[in-house]
């Protein structure tokens, strides 16, 4: 899994249209209507926390967790920044407390149980093997209260066949422009991502040097949600339901990305934490 270096400091500027408020009514939903109102949550791939960021003003504890200590750098800077702007907020303290954690989720670890595990923005996609993907599965289920949440988004093998694969997006503004090429290989069902990225130098000694160009590479692989079901499963997980993110309808053959909630199996209620 590679981490997202240069990547990091455009992330949000060039992420800009992720419906993360959209996403964030789903999840708030899911939890309140499954009795989750408050508490500790965890998430995994929390980048640069603009998810984390939300999810602490709705009123949760939150622990952060990402493979990129370039990412989760800005995260910090970002919750530092919201801190010291002088804006006032119900859940301010909640903010103030957030806890970003640089490790692979394929074995995060954590102190005890937290009420509900999140991870949006495809991050599962990130994990290119069944068994690494099962067994974050299993790490989930374990560090869930009893009856606790996994909500998770993930992009389809669909999404990646026939729709962005051997695909070039091209985009600028004032300050950074990007080339993201997609190849996609049917075999192993992966993506990779090659984004060039084409940023503006405000380096006094490189005056000659108008722009900075730099190269990274990303890859992910494509899941289909009988395949994640039955990983679910592998993992003592329960799986519950799942949405089309468009819109949060029903999954089709043509779902692009789609959003699964899975509840914690095996845990005693009585047990002591």
């Amino acid at each position: 899994m590679d981490s997202y270096i240069e990547f990091s400091k455009y992330y949000d500027e060039l992420m800009e249209d992720v419906p993360y408020d959209e996403w964030l009514g789903f999840v708030r939903k899911t939890l309140s209507d499954n009795g989750i109102n408050d508490g500790l949550v965890c998430e995994l791939g929390a980048g640069t926390g603009n998810f984390t960021m939300r999810l602490a003003k709705a009123g949760y504890d939150l622990i952060g967790i990402d493979n990129s200590e370039e990412m989760l750098s800005v995260a910090r800077s970002k919750k530092e920044e919201f801190l010291n702007s002088g804006e006032t907020f119900e859940s301010e303290d909640k903010v103030s407390d957030i806890m970003y954690i640089c490790q692979d989720m394929r074995e995060f670890e954590l102190y005890g149980t937290v009420r509900a595990i999140v991870s949006i923005c495809d991050s599962m996609n990130y994990i290119l093997e069944d068994d690494e993907l099962v067994h974050t599965f299993k790490l989930v289920n374990n560090y869930l209260d009893p009856d606790g949440l996994f909500i998770f988004d993930f992009n389809t093998e669909y999404k990646y066949r026939e729709v962005i694969g051997d695909s070039t997006i091209a985009d600028s503004n004032e300050d950074v422009s990007f080339i993201w090429m997609n190849y996609y290989d049917d075999e192993s069902r992966i993506n990779e991502y090659e984004v060039t990225f084409f940023v503006k130098n405000d380096e006094e000694n490189e005056e000659d040097c108008l722009y900075k160009r730099f190269v990274e590479y990303h890859y992910q692989k494509g899941y289909t949600l009988e395949e994640i079901k039955g990983f679910l499963k592998e993992a003592g997980l329960i799986f519950v339901d799942a949405f089309d993110a468009d819109g949060f309808a029903n999954v089709s053959d043509r779902s692009e990305r789609i959003f699964v909630i899975a509840k914690e199996s095996g845990k005693s209620h009585c047990q002591e934490k």
